[in-house]
């Protein structure tokens, strides 16, 4: 499956929700142009990310897409918000977190509203 954008978000917004494995191809032809995008038009974004019940992990060349995107957008974000019920994930937000400029933030799936929200205002 891969990834989805998500809909009904403002303009310097990113979404996307994970299904199934996400694939390398799911970062070139979803996630790197929406980011592209919306960097076209401001100098910061913000980038809501969803790992859902329905997310079942990564593939190897996956993990290396979203490095790569990382390190070429590392700056570009005022605000990340992810959202997961994911253990490891959470742990490796509180371990990292500091060192993404901008604020991180995660939260429970099941308040996925709230994370709409802290991420658009």
């Amino acid at each position: 499956m891969g990834m989805e954008l998500l809909e009904d978000l403002p303009d310097n917004v990113v979404g996307v929700r994970a299904v199934g494995e996400v694939e390398d191809d799911d970062y070139e032809d979803v996630l790197v142009p929406a980011v592209e995008e919306a960097l076209s038009r401001y100098d910061k974004i913000r980038l809501l990310y969803v790992l859902g019940p329905e997310f079942t992990g990564y593939e190897a060349d996956a993990m290396w897409e979203d490095t790569k995107l990382g390190m070429r957008t590392f700056t570009d974000y005022e605000r990340m918000g992810i959202v997961t019920d994911g253990t490891w994930v959470r742990r490796s937000v509180k371990a990292f977190g500091w060192l993404i400029p901008g604020e991180v933030k995660v939260f429970p799936y099941d308040r996925l509203d709230e994370a709409r929200a802290w991420i658009t205002s």
